[in-house]
């Protein structure tokens, strides 16, 4: 039963320390759930991250919901019955969140009384950075083998930066149509390269 009070504790520093927003925490996640504690493989995160991404919801409380459901079977197989993770989820989630909704609460009431003070527009001069540098490096950390070429092959590696490449020029760059400039729904982006995964690697 440790693993329930380690993912409360772990989740409750995740939900305190983890500003910026959820692609700026998973730096920090991945280094509590993956190289600190092991509950998941590299392999297993992307593939939560991915799934959090494309599910409706902040991706920082669904990953903890994800991560909380499969990270008591992987520590300990007796664990692995569907109640059990159930019980991981809801604590995870709820240690993400109780946290940073007090935390909020009492902030927005400061920052609201304060918001002409010096020192909270120089707080946040430099925390905005500080975000960007985050999510870049989340960014960065998702190029790993397990995204981009998972069976080691060279080709795959290829279609993988194309499909990347593609999904990226697709929701970035408007296409001009005639006398219409349409902006392609990242929905449809998802589909799209769902549909072209599934026939590079999954038949």
């Amino acid at each position: 039963m440790g693993i329930y009070w380690k993912l409360i504790w772990a989740y409750i520093k995740i939900g305190i320390f983890g500003f910026g927003g959820g692609y700026a925490m998973l730096s920090l996640v991945e280094k509590i759930v993956v190289s600190d504690n092991a509950w998941i493989s590299e392999q297993m995160f992307t593939d939560i991250v991915a799934i959090s991404q494309m599910t409706p919801g902040p991706i920082g409380i669904n990953s903890a919901t994800y991560i909380g459901f499969v990270a008591p079977g992987s520590v300990n197989p007796a664990l692995s019955a569907p109640l059990w993770g159930l019980a991981g989820s809801v604590l995870a989630t709820l240690a993400v969140t109780v946290p940073s909704f007090f935390l909020v609460l009492y902030c927005s009431h400061f920052i609201r009384k304060h918001h002409e003070s010096g020192v909270i527009k120089g707080i946040f001069s430099g925390l905005r950075p500080v975000v960007v540098g985050l999510i870049a490096s989340a960014a960065i950390m998702l190029m790993n083998a397990a995204n981009f070429n998972p069976n080691d092959k060279s080709w795959q590696l290829a279609a993988s930066v194309i499909i990347c490449a593609a999904a990226f020029c697709l929701v970035y760059f408007p296409i001009k149509l005639r006398n219409r400039v349409i902006k392609t729904h990242p929905i449809l982006v998802i589909i799209l390269a769902g549909i072209t995964g599934y026939l590079l690697y999954g038949i």
